[in-house]
């Protein structure tokens, strides 16, 4: 039955212009409403779901005309179809209805979902290849920290000569976190992905060569915060780049080629700290110049690259243009959801509304709490310093580096499993099994420290426990948090999200750096462990309260994952996760069940049940004022409201506009 109501005002609006003739410049509707920051009812929204197909299809067509697209008018009516309801593609009829070919690509995208287009996967580990910079400078100054303070006359035990030394290390994430990661976003705006990955990967190419011929400690550190920009620019732009590129099924595991670049890179930083170790004086130069190695078929690859527009790009980043066309106008719809709730601003407002528009700053705490995990869990007073725990264990300088390339051996080799694991068990499931088990290794590992270091166990436990460690932290916290942190922002505010978080890791990766050769004079190998061990169990209490998970959902749907309050993702998880674990772990009860938090929002749902249907006004392609409430619940549905005229078309208030239902 159906019945008239008052107009309201929708919870949310997927647009927030209208198109007219005369001018392209647009006004806001004031009546756009979103429901993206506050999703009480936890539902992951399709945003072209419950729209009249014959609408949907005039404005894809508009769409497209307005963007210059219309030769691919009939490609993209299937895509948006498609988009509209990806399970229901076999469904479709008229004319729109896809030919076998297109019905087979769909398929296999699910039985087959790393069979991709190898230029996605060129892509993707070309701009990753930047990481192992990172990686490479980490265990380069690792190995120079055994000769370089001497040579600079700082290598006392003076808290001056200690804290300097902190200082040079952590150069490079002073240099990333208080100014090349704020540099990516107007970057990224004035030059784009490619212009921004260059530009970083001239500064890795030729910073290390500079740090190499330095004179003195001054120089030395000078070279190594120019590095850090370089880092700070890559570190906030390539995730994100892979994360935009990347098919929701395997977005985490290609996305994670930052972390596999970075472990390999720790790898080969290792691998060359043995090769030149005793070569004399000028070791620890080579241990630190040869990190430009990674750099330079970085820098190639991104040079001989050329731009493509979206459509074509996506043409060739896809098995096929259905597609490419799917997934252009799904991104479409979900900018201007965001457009309508986030709206227009500067870099520096948008630097604030982190912290002030509820959606965004969920996913900043979020993105806060993985990147801050990363440093809380020890990984870094190994990178930085396992030749030295490793010295201060009892053995020589080059067992010391031995030692620490059969970390960064183990690092690397378990960092390949997460590529199936990250999307199969999810990034928050990772951390939650991986932290506990970090916490016991780093202190077994402190705990063998007290056996009498003349005994052959000594060293050799401390290294197995230290490696037992890599090998949990590798597919955990090593792939997570550039991985989470890439995908968490709306496209709005990806770029100063990303800064945000990459200047979080960075940060106290130097505070970590500058302060850990002070807290291991003060408390010994084993105090620091145990220190460490205790933040890996505040780590994991964190993650659980405030990581929502994300795996396999578009980046789409995470602005509803990310709309619901953090209140009720606490409550969610203190009264239904912790009951039903101890439940299912602990007593062992298979008939345990746990209630999901979140729900999707079927394509037909409201086909069982006799809408109520409200009166308002409408524009001439699509609903303005047209709300649809499901009887039972009266949650409300509302349509995508925004119409495409004419070639000559401009913005307009959809209140100058109106049509009688």
């Amino acid at each position: 039955m159906l019945e008239e109501v008052d107009i309201v005002t929708p919870p949310r609006k997927a647009s927030a212009y209208r198109y007219e003739g005369s001018t392209e410049k647009g006004r806001q509707d004031e009546k756009a409403r979103t429901n993206i920051n506050n999703n009480l009812s936890a539902k992951i929204s399709n945003p072209l779901a419950g729209i009249p197909r014959e609408h949907l299809l005039d404005q894809v067509t508009r769409f497209s005309e307005w963007h210059g697209l219309a030769e691919y008018v009939p490609l993209m009516r299937k895509g948006a179809l498609v988009a509209q309801d990806p399970a229901g593609f076999e469904d479709i009829q008229g004319p729109e209805a896809l030919n076998e070919e297109e019905i087979g690509v769909l398929r296999r995208e699910i039985t087959h979902k790393w069979k991709v287009p190898w230029l996605l996967y060129l892509t993707i580990v070309t701009c990753s290849i930047g990481a192992a910079v990172q990686g490479w400078d980490q265990e380069g100054s690792n190995g120079a920290n055994l000769s370089f303070p001497a040579q600079f006359g700082i290598g006392g035990d003076s808290d001056h000569d200690v804290l300097l030394v902190g200082l040079i290390n952590s150069a490079p994430y002073i240099g990333s976190a208080l100014i090349g990661c704020w540099l990516s976003d107007p970057l990224n705006n004035r030059f784009g992905r490619r212009g921004t990955i260059f530009i970083s990967a001239v500064f890795c190419l030729l910073t290390p060569i500079g740090g190499a011929l330095t004179r003195n400690w001054q120089q030395f550190l000078i070279s190594r915060i120019l590095l850090g920009v370089g880092m700070g620019i890559k570190a906030s732009t390539v995730p994100i780049f892979a994360a935009e590129n990347s098919p929701a099924s395997i977005r985490g595991a290609l996305v994670m080629s930052w972390q596999m670049w970075t472990a390999f890179g720790i790898f080969l930083g290792c691998s060359a700290n043995l090769a030149v170790g005793e070569v004399g004086r000028i070791a620890w130069r080579l241990q630190v110049g040869s990190a430009f190695i990674p750099a330079v078929p970085l820098t190639l690859l991104i040079l001989f690259c050329r731009y493509q527009d979206a459509m074509k790009s996506l043409i060739r980043l896809r098995n096929h243009p259905v597609q490419a066309a799917r997934d252009l106008y799904a991104i479409q719809a979900q900018v201007e959801i965001e457009d309508a709730a986030l709206g227009d601003s500067s870099y520096f407002k948008r630097l604030i509304q982190l912290f002030t528009i509820p959606r965004v700053r969920r996913a900043t705490l979020a993105s806060f709490v993985v990147m801050i995990g990363q440093q809380m869990c020890g990984i870094n007073i190994i990178a930085f310093y396992s030749s030295t725990v490793f010295k201060e264990a009892g053995t020589s300088d080059f067992n010391a580096l031995l030692a620490s390339w059969g970390f960064g051996l183990v690092n690397f080799l378990f960092a390949w499993p997460a590529i199936w694991t990250i999307d199969t068990f999810g990034r928050r499931s990772l951390l939650l099994f991986t932290f506990p088990n970090m916490a016991w290794s780093l202190l077994a590992a402190g705990i063998c420290t007290l056996i009498p270091k003349q005994s052959s166990a000594h060293v050799g436990l401390v290294a197995l426990f230290i490696y037992i460690f890599a090998i949990f932290y590798s597919p955990g916290e090593g792939p997570v948090p550039f991985t989470y942190s890439a995908e968490v922002f709306p496209l709005s505010h990806r770029e100063v999200g990303m800064s945000w978080a990459v200047a979080t890791c960075l940060f106290w990766a130097a505070v970590l750096s500058i302060s850990f050769p002070k807290t291991l004079a003060a408390t010994g190998v084993l105090g620091a462990f145990c220190l460490y061990a205790g933040f890996n169990i505040a780590a994991l209490i964190m993650i659980f309260l405030w990581m929502p998970e994300t795996k396999q959902r578009t980046l789409e749907e995470l602005d509803y994952v990310f709309a619901v309050p953090t209140s009720v993702f606490i409550k969610y998880n203190s009264t239904k996760v912790v009951p039903w674990w101890f439940k299912r772990h602990v007593l062992l009860r298979s008939d345990a069940t746990l209630e999901p938090l979140y729900h999707f929002d079927k394509p037909h749902d409201t086909a069982s049940t006799p809408p109520t249907i409200v009166r308002g006004s409408v524009t001439a392609t699509g609903a303005d004022a047209l709300i649809i409430f499901s009887q039972p619940e009266r949650e409300v549905v509302p349509l995508r409201r925004y119409s495409w005229q004419d070639a000559n078309a401009r913005k307009r208030p959809a209140a100058e506009d109106k049509y009688f239902t």
